[in-house]
């Protein structure tokens, strides 16, 4: 008997050739590294599902359209500084003198098919990559999932945060046109800065004086193999780890620091990370699709001549070039004949260092300052950290000021101000907005926890008035469901340790770190509002009851209630 194409003996036969083929595959992986073993434990490994957790796979999948599309440049582009004629399909730099690596940019540009969609699908991943980042590490922090046992995770994204705009920094310098090569020169400046080994460090990174010739291959040689080789393996043992200490998950009903309340990886969450990762393929290519960005062609190749105004780095970048401008020009000093450029060197290498430093201390600091060992899966209402939610808030708005200043030029023009009135008036509010919003934010999470504790005692308000037989009016609340009430009772409060005294009893002083410690513990826990306690519940739930029983009809006004109100 023979079977036809398409029917369902030949589809039959089809599907138990591949199942033979599947099976004999797995064998073979099976039998030499364990593969069985393996698969069945990671794809039993559940995943909790929420809006937030997706920044981190944003980050991810941006990582990975940077590869794919850098790949696709680099096949044209050389990195090189030698100078050649322009001779292609765009006219108004025909015959030019440029850099090579300008000249296979453009080509990149104008010749080569898909390249400048490639180009643009390059940048803006880019960008989008450091940004998710970003707001990743800033769920991370306002939840406290960098508690025990996630320090080191947090250390890596701060390190994976540092290396992106690294990153970013040398693939924008690549094209050596006139805006990359402003940026290189501002670098330059930085690096000379720098007290006594400045001057030593720039002639080994230029190969000699500035442009030099040697800087663009060097920095080909960091953006294409160093940097993303290093954020491979960190992306990789991030990762690891997440899997090793099982994922963070919003507190909830049946949610413990003992259980992970979610979807297996296999096939539900593989599947929405295959699709999420189309999602924002897509939504890259479209961006670079309809909106231009970095038409390196309008400012030519650079020379080291002339300066553009108006010239402005990526946004990652922007808050060094703030700083720099907010920073006063006098603290500049001669000693013994040698330069000392405090106005560059304070503001573009030692503040940032210790903004890093700040964020790599962090986690430990609070865990020190709190003496809490335990392991946390269960992550915090931002409102119930009030301290550690202002902090956050107010290095959002130290950020937000440096990155303005970077424009301080361009807003100057826009707005018809004076620069320098525009100048002092963002350094006043570099020092003055931060500790203002640190203020208001605590004020804010401290309002919102009264809120909460009068809702888990007392639930909703109805707006309905009741008036007992004895003339007592009271409102009736709706009570919380399981759920609401367990999200707003389940956290706890640390307390305020006390101050040792200067001197004990016994004569002996205290040391200067419990001091220190106490003293932090009473600035992060001293204004609080305590959780409901399962007392407290109950002698609401009990007083609720008593409300409910009065404000249930009786005798005749039930019967006029049941008569009157209609089919």
């Amino acid at each position: 008997m023979s079977t036809t194409a398409g029917s369902p003996a030949a589809t039959t036969a089809s599907t138990s050739r591949t199942a033979r083929l599947s099976a004999g595959a797995a064998d073979y992986f099976d039998e030499r590294i364990g593969a069985a073993r393996l698969v069945k434990g990671f794809a039993r490994k559940v995943f909790p599902d929420h809006w937030s957790f997706m920044l981190g796979e944003v980050a991810l999948y941006s990582f990975v359209i940077l590869l794919i599309s850098g790949t696709f440049l680099t096949l044209w582009y050389v990195p090189s500084m030698t100078l050649v004629e322009y001779d292609g399909s765009y006219a108004p730099l025909y015959g030019v003198t440029m850099s090579e690596a300008y000249a296979t940019t453009l080509n990149l540009s104008f010749d080569i098919r898909g390249g400048l969609l490639m180009r643009q699908v390059h940048h803006w991943s880019a960008l989008i990559f450091v940004a998710a980042i970003v707001v990743h590490m800033l769920r991370v922090f306002f939840t406290g999932a960098f508690r025990k046992p996630r320090e080191l995770n947090w250390v890596l994204g701060v390190l994976l945060a540092v290396l992106a705009l690294a990153e970013g920094f040398t693939g924008y310098s690549l094209p050596d046109d006139l805006l990359s090569g402003n940026g290189l020169r501002i670098i330059e400046g930085v690096v000379l800065a720098i007290p006594v080994v400045g001057t030593y460090i720039v002639f080994f990174l230029f190969g000699g004086l500035f442009p030099g010739e040697v800087i663009i291959p060097r920095l080909y040689i960091l953006h294409v193999f160093v940097l993303p080789g290093i954020i491979l393996a960190i992306i990789a043992l991030h990762l690891a780890l997440v899997v090793a200490h099982k994922h963070t998950q919003y507190p909830g009903p049946g949610r413990t620091n003992d259980n992970v309340v979610g979807f297996p990886l296999l096939p539900v969450y593989a599947a929405k990370a295959g699709g999420f990762f189309f999602i924002v393929l897509g939504f890259i290519v479209l961006l670079a699709s309809v909106v231009s960005i970095n038409a390196l062609w309008v400012y030519g190749p650079y020379d080291p001549s002339p300066v553009s105004a108006g010239t402005q780095p990526d946004w990652y970048i922007g808050f060094v070039d703030g700083l720099l401008r907010l920073m006063p020009g006098h603290p500049e000093f001669v000693i013994a004949g040698y330069t000392l450029s405090l106005n560059i060197f304070l503001p573009s290498l030692v503040l940032p260092g210790i903004m890093v430093m700040a964020l790599i201390a962090y986690p430990f600091l609070e865990q020190w300052v709190t003496g809490d060992k335990r392991e946390h899966h269960l992550l915090d209402r931002p409102r119930n950290a009030p301290v550690r939610t202002g902090i956050g808030v107010m290095a959002i708005v130290s950020y937000c000021i440096m990155w303005a200043a970077a424009g301080n030029d361009l807003m100057a023009i826009a707005f018809g101000l004076s620069i320098n009135d525009l100048t002092w008036m963002l350094r006043f509010m570099f020092f003055v907005l931060p500790p203002v919003a640190f203020v208001v934010t605590k004020r804010i999470c401290l309002a919102l926890q009264r809120k909460d504790r009068e809702l888990a005692l007392h639930g909703h308000e109805t707006g309905r008035v009741v008036r007992t037989a004895d003339g007592e009016y009271f409102e009736v609340h709706e009570p919380l469901s399981d759920s609401e009430r367990w999200v707003l009772v389940q956290h706890e409060a640390y307390k305020p340790l006390a101050l040792p005294p200067k001197v004990r009893e016994d004569g002996s002083k205290p040391k200067a770190h419990e001091r220190l410690r106490a003293s932090l513990s009473n600035f992060f826990f001293e204004d609080r509002v305590e959780p409901v306690t399962p007392r407290e519940l109950e002698a609401a739930q009990h007083h609720g009851h008593e409300h409910e029983a009065i404000e249930q009809p009786t005798g005749e006004e039930a019967e006029r209630r049941e008569l009157t109100s209609g089919p």
